[in-house]
Formats: structure tokens, sequence, C-alpha cells
């Protein structure tokens, strides 16, 4: 079986096992790491998730996919928060982040600098809008290799 379709049939089996949690998907993985394959399920909730949390969606998720059996070849299954500095990978992301700090890393230079920290104003499917030093600054999301929450002090 292809990455993308094992990452789409797990996410099934995830959700579904799931359903009466609290707890969502973050994100989904399939990777070989030092001759392991190692599949990584990245879960979230509102005010995070703690150990017990990962412990529960593990033996949800496991049982589930000892029981249809799909995964060819041998693999680690770990289940774990994405953590503090997690990308934004859907619009909920960046909506939750409205007028919070974050940091914003560009493909290319602009402006004369790949990155940006500063207050998320805005969002739409083509741009951000960024208020760093009280300057509103606008990126296309197409530019943006990595986004995510800022870290204040």
């Amino acid at each position: 079986m292809d990455k993308k379709n094992l990452i789409k049939n797990v996410t099934l089996i995830a959700e579904k096992a799931m359903q009466n949690t609290d707890l969502r998907i973050f994100d989904i993985e399939y990777v070989r790491e030092s001759g392991i394959n190692i599949l990584r399920i990245f879960i979230d909730k509102e005010n995070g998730v703690d150990l017990e949390d990962c412990a529960i969606v593990s033996n949800l998720i496991s049982d589930e996919l000892d029981k249809y059996d799909f995964i060819d070849e041998a693999y680690h299954l770990e289940v774990s928060s994405p953590g503090i500095d997690r990308p934004f990978k859907s619009d909920g992301d960046y909506k939750n982040n409205i007028d919070n700090l974050v940091e914003v890393k560009l493909y290319k230079k602009l402006n004369d600098s790949k990155l940006y920290v500063g207050k998320l104003k805005s969002f739409n499917s083509e741009e951000i809008e960024l208020e760093e030093n009280g300057e509103i600054i606008r990126i296309s999301r197409s530019d943006i290799s990595k986004i995510n929450k800022g870290i204040e002090f």
C-alpha cells in the first residue's frame, strides 16, 4: 500500500476510534528512521495533551489497526502531542491564533528577510497580515514554509 493511502486509512480508523473523546488528530506521518518504520500520530485538544491522553489514543488506535491489519510491514506506533512549536495545518490554526504572536518562515526573502515574528492580524486563502513592530506586513501563504505560534517571554 502506498504511503498516501496508508495515511488515509489510518486517519479514518483513528477518527472513528477517537470519536467519543475530546481529542482530535493534528497530523499523521509514516516514516522510516534508523531502519524502523514509524507510524506517528499527533493528537491535540483544547487545553493541550498529556501522557494519559497519548496512552488512551495509542490503545484505541492500536486495537483497530490490529483488527484491520492493512500495514504489510513491521512498524512502531507513536502517539504524541505536536508540541508547542507545531506548524499551522489548517485555517482553524490561523483562526485560533488571531492577535497572538506567531513566527513565520519564508521560502524566499521578503523585504530582505525570511523570518518574521509578530501578531497575526488576519488571514484568508491567499495571504496573512502580520503586525511586526507596529507595521502591517502582508505575506502570501504560498511563500510560507512554516508558521507556528510564537513564544512570548
